[in-house]
């Protein structure tokens, strides 16, 4: 297992957090819309225990030179609304 950081801004408030989570050594290997999914099912289980969320993915985007998952979209509430996201995934190093 690796470590790696999620930097997570809300574009509707412009508020930021800063995650970090475990994965699997070749997370960034694999495709952005599969390195999102795993950020988004450990924001499900761990960061949001009290409310499921699904997401909606508008772009993801891989820079391989620097390591870095790009993407925007929208968090969307069990109880109702969405939250507009942008998320940079990297290497915790």
């Amino acid at each position: 297992m690796a470590r790696f950081t999620a930097n997570m801004m809300d574009a509707e408030t412009g508020s930021g957090n800063h995650y970090e989570f475990d994965g699997p050594d070749d997370l960034l290997d694999r495709t952005p819309v599969r390195v999102i999914r795993h950020f988004m099912e450990i924001v499900d289980r761990d960061l949001l225990p009290r409310e499921h969320i699904d997401y909606e993915l508008n772009a993801a985007m891989k820079n391989r030179a620097i390591g870095i998952v790009t993407a925007m979209g929208s968090m969307i509430l069990e109880k109702g609304g969405e939250i507009p996201f942008l998320v940079m995934i990297s290497r915790k190093d």
